[in-house]
C-alpha cells in the first residue's frame, strides 16, 4: 500500500530532498553571474530560501510540488533574494499619488541647484566651521541665519534637524520646569506619533492647558498666568482645521499680553511658509514673515515641507532669546548636518525674488502649477498609454484633486488631472502591487476599481517610464 501525502514520513522524505546549503553554495559560486556577489549575500540567499522551503514543506506537505525542489526552481528563488540584497534600500520611484509634500515619499523634493549644492558639500571639504575671514573655527549656523533673517525680518536664527527638535530646544531652554500655556485646541500630533504634550514633556515644559477645543480666549490665557508661567505657545493646526462654531487668539493678541506679563511668545508653525499661497490661488498659510512682524519671541517651522528644502527644523526670533537658544548644549545633539545646510542655503536664496522661487523649487512649483500645464502631461500619459493597443487595457482622462500633504492645508483641494487604468482579469489592487514592484516603482491610488495617476506630481521625464511600466505589466500576465 503507499504511502498517503499527508504521513509525516512524506514530510521528512521532502526535507530530505532539500539541497543543503554548502550544495547550494558551491552551484552558485560556479555560476559567473555570481562572481561579484560578496560571499555572505550568498549564503544569506541561500539561507533563506531553504529556510522559505523547509517552512513550506512542514507547514502543509500534502500542498507541496516537488517541482519547487528542482535546481533550476531553487537558483531562481536565490536569484531573487540576492538581486533583493544587492539593491538600494532607499530607491528612487514615481509619485503619481498627486499628494505632493507626501511624508511616505520623502516629503519636498530639492531643486537642481541645491542637489548641486549638495554634491559639492558631499564629496569636497568645506568652511562648515571655519571663518574664512579669521582663519579661525566659526560656527555652522553662519551659513543660513544672515539669509533667514533677510528674508523674514528676523533678528537671529538657527536650524537643527527637524521641527520637533526645534520645538524640543526651544521649550527646553525657555519654559524648564516652568508651566507653557497652550490652547487646549492646539495640542497637535505632529506626525508619526509625535504629540505637542509629549515633546513638551521632555523638555521639562509643564503643559497648561487652557480654553476648549473649539473656542480659546485671550481671558484664558490671562487667567491661567501665575508665578510658575515660563512661556506662551500657540501651535498653528496646520494638519487639521476647526470648523463652525470656533475662536481662537491672534498671535499679535498674544504678543501683547506676553508683553504686559514679561513672558516670552513663542508660535509653532508646523510647515512653515515664506510664501502668501493666496496671491497664487490657494488657501491663506500663516507666513513665517507675519509671525516675525506681529513681534513673536521665537517661530519654528520644517524645512521639507511647504518651504520646499531638506530636512531641518528652524528657529527665528529675537536676538536676547536666540542667543540663550544657541547656548543650549541640546544644540550639539540636534544640529543639522552639513549636506542638509547646504540644500538650506540654496533653497533659501531662491526666496529673494518669489517668481524665482516659485518657479526653481519644486514643491511651490506644484502646488501652483496651472490646470493646463497638469492636462498637457495627462494627455500625454494617455495617448501613449492608448498606443499600447492591448484590447484588455482600458484608459480614460478623469477630473480630481490634488492635496499639499505634510500636514499641511487639511482642507486644501487643487484641480488636477488623472490618467486611469483597467486591465481586464486584473484587479485594481494587483496592478497597483504590479507597479510597486517595477523599477522604478509607480506609486498611485486606487479609486472605484481603477489604478489612478494624478499628473501634478507625475514629472513630464517619467511618462516614458510609466509607459514602459505599463507595457510590461501587460506582457508578464
Amino acid at each position: 500500500m503507499s504511502k498517503s501525502k499527508h504521513t509525516p514520513e512524506n514530510m521528512q522524505d521532502l526535507l530530505r530532498k532539500l539541497p543543503a546549503v554548502d550544495t547550494l553554495l558551491e552551484q552558485i559560486s560556479n555560476d559567473r553571474n555570481y562572481s561579484e556577489v560578496p560571499r555572505s549575500v550568498l549564503i544569506n540567499s541561500i539561507r533563506k530560501s531553504t529556510g522559505e522551503l523547509r517552512d513550506a514543506i512542514r507547514s502543509n506537505p500534502a500542498g507541496f510540488s516537488e517541482s519547487e525542489l528542482a535546481p533550476s526552481t531553487i537558483h531562481k528563488r536565490i536569484y531573487e533574494k540576492i538581486k533583493a540584497a544587492m539593491s538600494e534600500n532607499l530607491r528612487y520611484l514615481i509619485n503619481a499619488t498627486g499628494v505632493v509634500v507626501h511624508t511616505n515619499l520623502g516629503r519636498s523634493l530639492l531643486a537642481q541647484d541645491a542637489a548641486r549644492h549638495v554634491m559639492e558639500a558631499a564629496t569636497r571639504y568645506s568652511n562648515l566651521e571655519f571663518d574664512l575671514a579669521t582663519g579661525k573655527r566659526g560656527s555652522r549656523y553662519t551659513a543660513v541665519e544672515d539669509i533667514l533673517c533677510e528674508i523674514s525680518g528676523a533678528e537671529a536664527g538657527m536650524v537643527v534637524n527637524n521641527n520637533a527638535a526645534a520645538v524640543l530646544l526651544a521649550l527646553d531652554t525657555l519654559a524648564k520646569d516652568r508651566e507653557v500655556i497652550v490652547s487646549r485646541g492646539e495640542l497637535v500630533e505632529i506626525g508619526g506619533a509625535f504629540r505637542i504634550p509629549d515633546i513638551m514633556a521632555k523638555s521639562g515644559g509643564i503643559l497648561k492647558e487652557v480654553g476648549t477645543t473649539n473656542r480659546t480666549h485671550l481671558r484664558d490665557y490671562e487667567q491661567a498666568i501665575n508665578e510658575k508661567t515660563g512661556l506662551l505657545l500657540k501651535v498653528h493646526t496646520s494638519n487639521f482645521a476647526i470648523v463652525g462654531f470656533s475662536a481662537s487668539v491672534s498671535l499679535e493678541d498674544m504678543v501683547a499680553l506676553g508683553s504686559n506679563h514679561g513672558l516670552p511668545v513663542m508660535e509653532d508653525l508646523g510647515s512653515g511658509t515664506f510664501i502668501d499661497f493666496k496671491k497664487h490661488g490657494l488657501m491663506k498659510e500663516p507666513t513665517v514673515q507675519e509671525s516675525i512682524a506681529a513681534g513673536v519671541d521665537v517661530v519654528t517651522f520644517s524645512g521639507d515641507k511647504l518651504l520646499g528644502g531638506p530636512q531641518g527644523g528652524i528657529l527665528l526670533g529675537s536676538k536676547q532669546i536666540m542667543d540663550k537658544i544657541k547656548k543650549n548644549p541640546l544644540t550639539r545633539a540636534l544640529r543639522i548636518d552639513k549636506l542638509s545646510l547646504a540644500a538650506l542655503e540654496t533653497t533659501l536664496r531662491f526666496y529673494r525674488d518669489e517668481a524665482t522661487a516659485i518657479t526653481a523649487i519644486p514643491t511651490l512649483y506644484m502646488l501652483t502649477s496651472p490646470l493646463s500645464h497638469i492636462q498637457e502631461k495627462a494627455e500625454q500619459l494617455y495617448r501613449k498609454l492608448s498606443g499600447i493597443g492591448d484590447v484588455r487595457l482600458n484608459t480614460n482622462l478623469i477630473d480630481s484633486v490634488s492635496k499639499a500633504g505634510g500636514g499641511s492645508f487639511p482642507l486644501l483641494e487643487i484641480p488636477t488631472r488623472c490618467v486611469t487604468i483597467r486591465i481586464d482579469g486584473m484587479s485594481a489592487s494587483k496592478i497597483d502591487m504590479r507597479l510597486r514592484k517595477n523599477s522604478p516603482p509607480v506609486i498611485g491610488r486606487i479609486e472605484d476599481e481603477a489604478f489612478i495617476m494624478d499628473m501634478r506630481t507625475v514629472m513630464t521625464d517619467e511618462i516614458d517610464i510609466i509607459h514602459t511600466a505599463v507595457t510590461g505589466l501587460l506582457d508578464r500576465d
